[in-house]
């Protein structure tokens, strides 16, 4: 049996992350679940359905991903997963979430270990370069012909 993902997000992140898991892996709707943490609901309620979906899961492992430590989803989180048969990751973005689905498959730890590098891995910063070495044209040149030789 695979693991089951529970995402636990401000509203409306962890919705919109599992929408985005669905675009790319039209398979994994059942093994990945979504509880938007609304601005104005009490931790307490957040928890209750919180254990609600957890307990629906198909699976015995779940890894839970939130999206901020210290904030209420990372604190009802905490609450919720019990050490043995969950693990907890914070600070969850796409490409975290991806590879968690990827290998949901394997052992909860190697998913864990996987969803971890894949969310540091997908965050780089990218460099532009203009083509052939050329530099960048300043869209206010008067000359449209200035990279002509």
């Amino acid at each position: 049996m695979s693991t089951s993902i529970l995402i636990i997000a401000h509203a409306p992140l962890a919705h919109a992350l599992r929408e985005c898991a669905l675009h790319v892996f039209a398979d994994c709707g059942a093994a990945v679940t979504a509880l938007d943490v609304q601005p104005h609901e009490p931790p307490e309620e957040t928890l209750a359905q919180a254990r609600i979906l957890l307990a629906n899961m198909a699976t015995d492992t779940t890894l839970v991903l939130t999206d901020v430590f210290g904030a209420t989803p990372c604190n009802v989180a905490q609450r919720l997963v019990d050490g043995v048969h969950s693990r907890l990751v914070t600070g969850v973005n796409l490409p975290m979430l991806l590879r968690a689905v990827s290998y949901r498959a394997e052992p909860l730890d190697s998913v864990v270990s996987r969803a971890v590098v894949g969310g540091t891995q997908g965050v780089m910063q990218v460099a532009i370069a203009a083509p052939q070495n050329q530099s960048r044209r300043n869209i206010h040149d008067q000359d449209p012909y200035d990279h002509q030789q």
